[in-house]
């Protein structure tokens, strides 16, 4: 199997960064895409291996999107860098492409509290509109695999926590196949905060900008 680019974006998460980049299965090789991070994260990152690039706009989708230009690889991944996903589950997915365009991740909490109450109500009704526009997905892909060259021709637009609900939509216009499985979701590594779930603001703002993705 050719190597395969995993985009990790990246804001903070110098105490993660270990845990999820020793753990990445082999033929899979991390680009690590800084945000920001004031607390020594590219340097970690750097350290252990990952290409290390500097995305100086702020936003989820901003980070994500230049990783996804500096991937090389036919294949690319995407996940979170706080170690709430775990690398090992990156080969399942990747083998559904066999059969389909992107494959997807459906977080399935390992314990309770993993996952707070605000952002399950968040992600429920963000898959429930997605669903009601023919996408047969449960969460709005924490972890997904596709074909670099077909999400480039998506032509994304959105910068900020609405990237990968746009994703979605864009993919389901394009009549792609997508097909989602169940990855584990477990507690951030200490010492990192979600920038999303971690509080309820946090949550609101990330619906808000999926929601304008929507209209």
């Amino acid at each position: 199997m050719d190597e395969i680019d995993v985009v990790l974006p990246c804001l903070d998460e110098a105490a993660a960064l270990p845990l999820v980049l020793t753990a990445l299965p082999p033929g899979y090789r991390a680009i690590v895409v800084d945000n920001g991070s004031t607390d020594g994260s590219p340097e970690i990152a750097g350290r252990l291996g990952a290409k290390v690039i500097h995305e100086p706009r702020k936003g989820y989708g901003a980070a994500v999107h230049t990783g996804l230009e500096h991937a090389t690889s036919e294949l690319v991944a995407f996940m979170d860098a706080d170690a709430s996903l775990d690398p090992a589950e990156l080969p399942k997915l990747t083998r559904m492409l066999d059969h389909a365009d992107l494959a997807v991740g459906k977080r399935v909490p390992a314990q309770r509290g993993v996952w707070p109450w605000h952002a399950r109500a968040g992600n429920a009704l963000l898959a429930t509109l997605l669903r009601r526009k023919g996408l047969p997905v449960t969460d709005i892909a924490p972890m997904r695999v596709a074909r670099r060259q077909q999400l480039l021709d998506l032509g994304i637009k959105d910068r900020a926590f609405g990237y990968p609900l746009e994703l979605l939509l864009r993919a389901a216009e394009s009549r792609w196949r997508v097909v989602e499985t169940s990855v584990t979701y477990r507690a951030r590594a200490a010492g990192t905060k979600s920038k999303v779930s971690g509080s309820v603001r946090g949550t609101l703002r990330a619906v808000h900008d999926m929601a304008g993705v929507l209209r």
